[in-house]
């Protein structure tokens, strides 16, 4: 079993953490006492996670006990490891102003100052224990990939939609990137491909006879396979492709299908036809 125990200092990116795990795959824990961490790892294991992070903070009253919770679960073969994250006084204070969230260990009589000082000290322990990340002067965008190349995740999976859409009934609310096909030929005006779809055979085959179809392909497939990994490190799980021609039904629909094939081999894909669709709702 592998376990991530992500402990540090309120303010310095312990929610960012949980999160990437979470989506690399990491069963994930948040806030959990230090005496139920044996427990909770039993647990786990007989439930048949295989990778799970555990966040324990300052409020815990089992912070001493930690060190040797650790070195018990690596004596039963569990891979533990400790991401401890922190920042500068200045930092944490920015922060906290900022949001206007409350530290959780204010109370009457402590200042936040006296708080994140107090925290730093109940904490002193831990930090030693394994991988430090200074959070002071990081970009909250930045951290998610300090985090994967530490823990040596790698970049997250990305879905990749592309839906087919008519400019007739307006551009989807959930497109992050349009893309128009109105300026090549249209299959409508042929009669015979009327009635049909760009998922049927002739309609393709119309399409891939016209070389400018075939270049917005290239052009249009090069672009998405240039800037995905960007959009991946940028810390995104999906991005939704819509491509619009005038009525949904030929053009955008072979295209989607057409980049589609050609993504697959890289990238999680999945396919949608508006149009297509309304017309066979009942």
């Amino acid at each position: 079993m592998q376990l991530v125990l992500v402990s540090g200092l309120s303010g310095s990116g312990k929610s960012i953490a949980l999160r990437v795990l979470e989506d690399a795959g990491y069963y994930c824990v948040d806030n959990l006492p230090a005496n139920f961490l044996m427990e909770t790892v039993d647990f786990l294991a007989d439930a048949g996670h295989d990778r799970a992070a555990v966040s324990i903070d300052a409020r815990s009253a089992a912070l001493p006990a930690l060190p040797e919770h650790i070195a018990q679960l690596s004596r039963r073969g569990v891979d533990c490891r400790v991401l401890y994250l922190e920042a500068n006084p200045d930092a944490l204070l920015r922060r906290f102003s900022e949001t206007r969230r409350r530290h959780p260990l204010a109370g009457p009589g402590m200042t936040l100052a006296e708080a994140i000082e107090r925290e730093r000290q109940l904490l002193a322990g831990i930090a030693p224990l394994g991988s430090r990340i200074d959070t002071s002067d990081l970009q909250p965008r930045v951290l998610p990939n300090w985090i994967r190349d530490l823990l040596g995740l790698g970049a997250g999976t990305l879905t990749l939609l592309l839906e087919s859409f008519s400019y007739k009934e307006g551009i989807p609310l959930d497109a992050d990137w349009v893309l128009d096909a109105r300026m090549l030929v249209n299959p409508h005006y042929d009669p015979q491909l009327r009635p049909l779809t760009g998922k049927d055979a002739p309609v393709a085959d119309y399409l891939k006879a016209d070389p400018h179809v075939a270049r917005w392909l290239e052009e249009v497939g090069g672009l998405l396979q240039r800037w995905l990994p960007e959009i991946v490190r940028e810390n995104r799980s999906h991005v939704t492709v819509a491509i619009g021609c005038t009525g949904g039904r030929h053009r955008s629909v072979y295209l989607a299908e057409a980049l589609a094939a050609a993504l697959r081999a890289n990238w999680p894909v999945l396919v949608r036809h508006r149009a297509l669709s309304r017309q066979a709702s009942p």
